[in-house]
């Protein structure tokens, strides 16, 4: 029944799966802000992290500025060069 109803659905051109070869995972996207919690903590997700390739025990070097914090590996290249 349920390969009937979603081939009906799809010739239709309705979707309510996600598309082919999904992890099936839905989720937020990465909006690239990130709000203090109430404990003080900034906290970087998974999709930030992942994106970057980052390992569990990477270092970062903290620079402040006026109106940014800027995080740089430690031992990566400098890329601003």
């Amino acid at each position: 029944m349920m390969k009937f109803r979603n081939a009906l659905l799809e010739a239709q051109g309705i979707q309510f799966d996600g598309p082919q070869g999904s992890s099936g995972r839905g989720g937020r996207s990465a909006s690239y802000r990130i709000s203090v919690q109430a404990n003080g903590n900034l906290l970087i997700g998974a999709a930030y992290t992942k994106q970057m390739s980052l390992q569990p025990g990477d270092e970062f070097e903290i620079t402040l500025g006026r109106k940014h914090i800027k995080l740089k590996q430690v031992g990566a290249e400098d890329e601003e060069s």
